[in-house]
């Protein structure tokens, strides 16, 4: 075994007792579930199976001279600051806000749209995860896996070629669509396309097994803290823009990592002390007809029923609008995860149907002036939803994350590229072998 192999298998599976000071003194990580700290890189607590949140030394957040989310340095879990100007931007809307007749409606714009000083070029707020996720790993000498329903794998290639590490990115074939990039693909890049049968929760298991290889380190998922502290951004530079804390945000989700995120930056904030005395309300949409966090949440359960919450799955997925915001296995029941942010502050659950979605995307595109991902399309239903039900009062600030958009403005730039799979597997249990001899993981 190479030094660095041996490097990679410790980062992931060696569990060491919390020495103070010990690897970092930026930042611990503490399990919401049985309060214990560690000072090493892990993704789980050896005693339960809750959610790790990393405990920054600085407890209040003082912004770099820097652009993009290199800004927000102190409160991400890296030593190196970024350098891109890729980060999320917040402005407070006129036009969508005077239809819906709110007075305080602020949007956090995850995309490209440069005359507003948004540089994210894959269009996604997935990227504010890739930048820290291999910045933070880019030393441990490892190839990094990972799973994708189409917009993770676009940021982390993308976020890969710039740097030259070498990552592996498994994806259904109804991602394949959204595979590409700004600039030419790199040699860093392995993409490897599942059969038509698959979907998301299809491709992480087989980028489990793979991350299992040596040499090779899963990028954790919902675990990863640099995934998300980097997606908690959004909430920071809000903060930040309205010298607050909103009082509602709005957010589509298919695992719900993103509105994990948006808690846990919350959170700080508090403990910060200049941006409020209360918690934002979460306000977390699914698309019908599949949402079973949406279903396990209206029936007051922490648990999801495979049979009650999401029935023929594969069916259901196949009929949503925003098939991206499709988990099977999202971290809703565990510790620290969607239940708990949900409860922690008294959080509401919307399932939002196609039609519903595909409306209110038009609706953003025509009063804010530029185009929307259909995710995004799905929270701006949930807000439309809201309003109309006297959810939030007119007055009340409203932060609505769009997370992906402005590709059209991004072809007037740049000319995308495709990304072609380096290998194929038909489903999740095909012998690693298989994948080998494609080359792609030789």
């Amino acid at each position: 075994m190479t030094k660095s192999e041996s490097a990679c298998i410790a980062t992931v599976s060696q569990f060491r007792p919390a020495l103070p000071g010990h690897i970092h003194s930026k930042y611990s990580l503490v399990c919401t579930g049985c309060s214990g700290t560690y000072y090493d890189d892990r993704l789980k607590c050896p005693s339960d199976s809750a959610l790790l949140r990393a405990k920054y030394s600085s407890r209040q957040l003082m912004l770099k001279d820097m652009p993009g989310m290199g800004k927000f340095h102190d409160w991400l879990p890296i030593h190196g600051i970024i350098i891109s100007d890729s980060g999320p931007i917040t402005y407070k809307s006129t036009e969508l806000a005077a239809e819906l007749g709110l007075n305080n409606l602020y949007i956090s714009f995850n995309g490209y749209w440069p005359e507003r000083g948004a540089f994210i070029k894959t269009c996604s707020f997935k990227e504010l995860e890739a930048f820290p996720t291999i910045q933070k790993l880019k030393n441990t000498g490892c190839s990094l896996v990972l799973a994708s329903a189409g917009n993770t794998a676009r940021a982390f290639a993308h976020v890969a070629g710039m740097t030259g590490i070498d990552v592996y990115i498994v994806v259904p074939e109804s991602g394949m669509s959204r595979m590409w990039l700004p600039e030419e693909p790199t040699n860093s890049i392995h993409l490897i396309q599942m059969g038509k049968n698959c979907d998301y929760t299809d491709s992480i298991h087989l980028a489990e097994r793979i991350a299992s290889l040596p040499g090779m380190l899963a990028e954790g998922g919902a675990r990863n803290v640099a995934r998300r502290d980097g997606m908690g951004t959004v909430m920071l530079d809000a903060a930040f823009y309205m010298k607050r804390m909103p009082d509602h945000y709005f957010q589509a989700i298919g695992s719900g990592t993103g509105g994990i995120a948006a808690w846990e930056a919350s959170l700080r904030l508090l403990e910060d002390g200049r941006f409020g005395s209360r918690l934002p309300r979460l306000h977390l949409a699914q698309n019908l007809p599949f949402a079973p966090m949406y279903h396990a949440w209206e029936s007051g359960r922490r648990e999801l029923i495979k049979d009650i919450d999401m029935p023929n799955p594969k069916k259901l997925i196949h009929e949503m609008y925003a098939d991206i915001l499709s988990n099977r296995e999202p971290p809703y029941s565990i510790g620290g995860g969607v239940y708990d942010a949900l409860c922690s502050t008294d959080g509401i659950m919307y399932g939002i149907s196609n039609s519903e979605a595909k409306s209110a995307q038009q609706l953003f595109e025509r009063y804010e002036g530029i185009d929307i991902f259909p995710p995004a399309g799905v929270a701006v239903a949930s807000l439309i939803e809201a309003v109309n039900s006297r959810k939030i009062d007119s007055d009340e600030h409203v932060l609505l994350n769009i997370t992906g958009g402005g590709v059209k403005r991004l072809e007037m730039d740049y000319s995308p590229h495709k990304i072609e799979p380096a290998a194929h597997a038909e489903n999740a249990h095909v012998p690693l072998e298989e994948i080998i001899t494609q080359k792609v993981l030789a």
